[in-house]
């Protein structure tokens, strides 16, 4: 591989003034210039990116770490996030933890040895020693979509237990009483926050939460799909359920289906985040949620500024509130008047 002294050598130049026409640090005549780019051509030269960063002492990279790759919603949030770092000038270097501590803990390490700028991550369940590294980090950090106990740094995220209770309050508005919800996993905070939001929009209009009407899984289809068919297969008498994220309702539709079950007609289905997936199956997805490639920007236009004057003041802005959309997954119960829900 060809180094900056070999530039030199073949444009017949020092490289120190390699180095300057690199970075623009010197003024270099035009001919210099030309020979020195001639030179990087013909060769192949491309310039040590850990070089240049030692000298900076910055990358122009920051790290993204999300609990999972394969959810949609992580996968569209990234996105965001890189299109606001590729309009910046900075690379984003992705990690996946499994919702893994141990992984996660890992993947920081590295990212760390990788001399990044600055973090995104979006926690992988409760995990204290994780987050006391995270508080002596000595780069800017911003926790997004998951809080974080024991960190002190930005945040950006939605209001979960609202978001729940949006959508339990629509399936009351259409006239269920027999509403089921299927959570995501305990460990997430997430999960725990939208069970609240259905809690206390049942509590809201006098009804309490049905025995065993609320169960839990991962955030994925498989997990909603399994969640569901047990539901169904105990002879579960609601009419609507809550799922706790699009993943899981897709699984929901997905059981549904198989035992012969219309959906809206014999059950209503409500997810969370508002996936771009949820607007295509069928029937498409009632959900609650905000853009999320938009919510990603927000967050790295925010990692950047903080980059960019890490004294100011760490942003408490209030959680985000999710919208509702509703779509062909939700209809009244067979019967059921809507004049006057509650």
């Amino acid at each position: 591989m060809a180094t900056i002294k070999d530039v030199a050598a073949r444009a017949g130049i020092s490289y120190t003034t390699v180095s300057h026409v690199l970075n623009n640090t010197r003024h270099v005549s035009p001919e210099v210039r030309c020979k020195v780019e001639a030179a990087i051509a013909e060769l192949n030269y491309v310039p040590s990116a850990v070089a240049r960063s030692l000298k900076a002492r910055a990358t122009a990279t920051i790290g993204l770490l999300i609990p999972s790759g394969i959810n949609p919603y992580f996968a569209e949030l990234a996105r965001g996030i890189e299109d606001c770092c590729e309009r910046n000038g900075y690379c984003v270097i992705l990690c996946n933890s499994d919702d893994d501590p141990a992984k996660q803990r890992n993947y920081l390490r590295i990212l760390l040895e990788k001399r990044i700028d600055g973090l995104i991550l979006a926690s992988g369940g409760d995990d204290p020693g994780f987050a006391q590294t995270l508080q002596a980090l000595r780069i800017p950090c911003l926790v997004v979509d998951r809080a974080l106990d024991g960190v002190d740094t930005d945040t950006l995220r939605i209001d979960h237990e609202q978001g729940g209770y949006l959508a339990t309050r629509h399936l009351l508005d259409l006239g269920h009483r027999h509403i089921a919800c299927i959570a995501g996993p305990v460990q997430t905070g997430v999960a725990t926050l939208r069970v609240q939001g259905y809690r206390r929009a049942l509590a809201e209009a006098g009804l309490q939460t049905p025995a065993d009407g609320v169960v839990t899984c991962d955030f994925s289809s498989p997990g909603g799909y399994q969640a569901a068919s047990g539901l169904l297969a105990a002879g579960c008498p609601a009419t609507a359920i809550v799922a706790g994220n699009d993943m899981i309702g897709f699984g929901v539709l997905r059981a549904a289906a198989e035992r012969g079950i219309s959906v809206p007609g014999q059950l209503s289905v409500i997810g969370f985040d508002d996936i771009q997936m949820s607007r295509y199956v069928y029937p498409a997805l009632s959900t609650v949620g905000q853009s999320i490639l938009q919510l990603g920007e927000r967050a790295a236009e925010r990692l950047l500024a903080r980059i960019a004057r890490p004294r100011v003041p760490l942003a408490r802005e209030a959680p985000i509130e999710p919208a509702l959309v509703v779509r062909e997954s939700t209809a009244p119960p067979a019967g059921a008047s809507t004049d006057n829900p509650r």
